[in-house]
């Protein structure tokens, strides 16, 4: 997706949701009886471990008749951090805006917890949350943007609200319209989190902030993780998630380069970082690095290595069959 596109239909969705969210607001009562007359009792009784599924999707954009996704399938399991990878226009955003159910599908579907998200159901919304790239928030307190937002997330944890803005040195005392953009991306993080849903989607979460409320970040998503939450996060700052991930997926549209956990990635190539004059005949990869070279070998003596995401990533591009070759074995 575009940043025109995106950054329209980001600023689009808050802005209506906001306005929404007024109206809504006085006639709650009535809002609650009608979710819990219309929410399937069942919902989650089939499929506990697959979370979101995509099916045969394909989408394209009306103006630009450019095809971002065909006949693309993948599954998003319970309990894990996912990394979303991929070119710039491989289909990233759209994905992520497929699978929360702001976009439409040409074809195929996306199925959360066996209901399909195109119907935007309140047992699928109160259940999922979007951190888009850009976004924009009302100027309002910050204590009057969660009166107005929380309701619709029957989950929503006051308790954890207040660990993540303590540990991003922020508390609820904020006015929303005097932030720095950074500082808006905190406080938007910190109420995502807070909303407590089983599967939380964000779209470069970690631009705009700097290095120590990066840290912060990684901190507090892997402190908020159980089996039953499912986190993706699609980036190109591979470093700042690198060790916060246990599974990886690569896409390019049409196609999943590569979708594997972090300890089977592991198990089969080893990352190291040598010298320019030692040895990389046996090496799957090589990239050019300060040390001399990063590289990536079979890993043949099940030696421990830590994953490097950027050489990992950057392979599957330039040795796309010999790397699904070693990880299909």
């Amino acid at each position: 997706m575009t940043g025109g596109v995106e950054s329209d239909l980001s600023s689009s969705f808050f802005c209506t949701f906001f306005s929404f969210s007024i109206g809504i607001f006085k006639r709650l009562p009535t809002f609650v009886v009608y979710y819990y007359t219309n929410t399937p009792k069942d919902h989650y009784s089939l499929n506990r471990n697959t979370m979101i599924t995509v099916e045969n999707l394909s989408f394209t954009y009306r103006k630009s008749k450019r095809v971002v996704l065909h006949d693309f399938s993948l599954a998003f399991e319970s309990g894990r951090v996912y990394g979303l990878l991929g070119k710039n226009g491989a289909g990233k955003s759209t994905l992520l805006y497929l699978m929360s159910g702001l976009l439409t599908p040409k074809g195929g579907k996306v199925m959360f917890h066996d209901t399909d998200v195109r119907r935007r159901l309140p047992v699928t919304l109160q259940d999922m949350f979007l951190v888009p790239e850009e976004f924009a928030l009302p100027s309002v307190s910050l204590k009057q943007y969660l009166k107005l937002n929380t309701p619709f997330y029957p989950n929503f944890s006051n308790e954890l609200l207040s660990t993540c803005l303590r540990d991003f040195d922020m508390n609820e005392d904020i006015h929303l319209g005097e932030l720095s953009m950074g500082q808006k991306k905190k406080a938007f993080m910190c109420f995502a989190l807070a909303t407590n849903t089983s599967l939380l989607v964000m779209d470069e979460p970690s631009n705009g902030l700097d290095i120590p409320s990066k840290s912060q970040f990684r901190k507090v998503i892997a402190s908020g993780m159980t089996d039953e939450k499912s986190v993706i996060i699609s980036t190109h700052q591979v470093r700042d998630i690198d060790s916060l991930l246990d599974h990886v997926v690569i896409i390019d549209g049409t196609r999943v380069l590569l979708n594997a956990s972090v300890k089977t990635i592991c198990d089969k190539v080893y990352f190291a970082e040598q010298g320019m004059n030692e040895p990389t005949d046996t090496a799957l990869y090589v990239q050019p690095s300060v040390q001399g070279n990063s590289v990536i070998f079979p890993n043949t003596e099940n030696e421990e290595t830590n994953l490097n995401l950027e050489v990992l990533f950057n392979a599957m591009l330039a040795e796309r069959e010999k790397m699904q070759t070693m990880f299909n074995k």
